[in-house]
């Protein structure tokens, strides 16, 4: 069993910015919508798009796609496909053993004979980051819509700006013991045993031996600001499994990246402990909620249902 105090530290140190060893999360290469404009020209290579086993990923065309022309190469390796209403749409869901890495090549051809004629895309599989939503334009868009667009582009890039600035800020504040009692003063740390409620898949790379939930809350606010999970995690395996990236799926389906911190890989027939985190307005998701955890460039993925967070209680004074 995991104790609670040491663990509360750990969060904390992680969730402040101000561990050492924890760095910086990575920009994800895998949007939940992306969007492709065929209208200023066919790309040489086939665009690619993130898929995810048993999660559904919907091409949506401004044109019209002709009936029994979707093909798939190599085919089988789809759970699932349909085309939507008037052709206006496609749902692919790859199989439950589709692998991260593993390449499917999508074809479509559209009924009105217009340039150009076909599309191709590349579903390639991830862990956890599939992509939910894929425009495809065929047609020149209006200016308001190209308009909104960039100014929501700009307000991305804005929000990545300050998020990067407040990183960096709390990275400067005190680490490990002394971090922790630097936010004894400023708020609220609740924590849950999760671990017996957690449900396990069967394809699990690795086991669930012990799970802690945490969220903070600053004080004066009624909402949590930070919300972290510690896995103790047991690897059957032959070889170490070091965590690479982690999302969090909420109630509703929207998924958010995790900050990840791990001191060093579980050893091949051992266990050790993982830490992913959540800030801000992300940190108020619905749960229960469904923790996915990978490995880089390998298949073995650990996928847990029904996480929750402890809600925060008034100090003591």
């Amino acid at each position: 069993m995991l104790p609670p105090s040491p663990s509360v530290l750990l969060v904390i140190a992680l969730l402040t910015g101000a561990a050492q060893a924890a760095e910086p999360p990575p920009v994800a290469v895998c949007a939940a919508t992306v969007r492709f404009d065929l209208a200023a020209g066919v790309p040489e290579e086939a665009p690619e798009v993130c898929a995810s086993a048993d999660e559904p990923t919907t091409f949506v065309f401004d044109s019209r796609v002709a009936a029994g022309t979707v093909e798939f190469q190599p085919g089988g390796r789809l759970a699932d496909w349909a085309l939507g209403q008037e052709g206006l749409s496609l749902h692919v869901i790859p199989k439950g053993d589709f692998l991260s890495g593993e390449r499917v090549k999508v074809t479509v051809r559209f009924v009105d004979g217009a340039a150009p004629a076909s599309a191709s895309f590349w579903l390639v599989g991830h862990a956890a980051k599939g992509t939910r939503r894929v425009e495809v334009f065929r047609q020149p868009r209006p200016p308001d819509v190209l308009k909104k667009e960039r100014d929501e582009a700009r307000a991305e890039v804005r929000q990545c700006q300050e998020d990067k600035a407040r990183l960096l800020a709390e990275r400067e504040e005190p680490g490990g013991l002394m971090g922790a009692a630097w936010l004894e003063g400023a708020g609220v740390v609740a924590s849950k045993n999760v671990g017996r409620w957690l449900r396990e898949r069967p394809a699990n790379a690795l086991g669930l031996e012990d799970a802690w939930s945490y969220s903070y809350t600053p004080t004066g606010e009624t909402r949590p600001a930070s919300a972290a999970v510690r896995l103790r995690l047991l690897n059957p395996g032959a070889e170490p499994w070091t965590l690479a990236g982690a999302a969090l799926v909420d109630s509703t389906g929207e998924e958010v990246e995790l900050i990840h911190w791990q001191q060093a890989p579980i050893p091949a027939n051992g266990a050790g402990a993982v830490v992913v985190g959540i800030e801000g307005e992300r940190a108020q998701l619905g749960c229960p909620c469904t923790l996915k955890l990978w490995e880089a460039g390998g298949p073995r993925t650990v996928t847990l249902g029904n996480v929750t967070f402890p809600a925060s209680q008034k100090k003591e004074p």
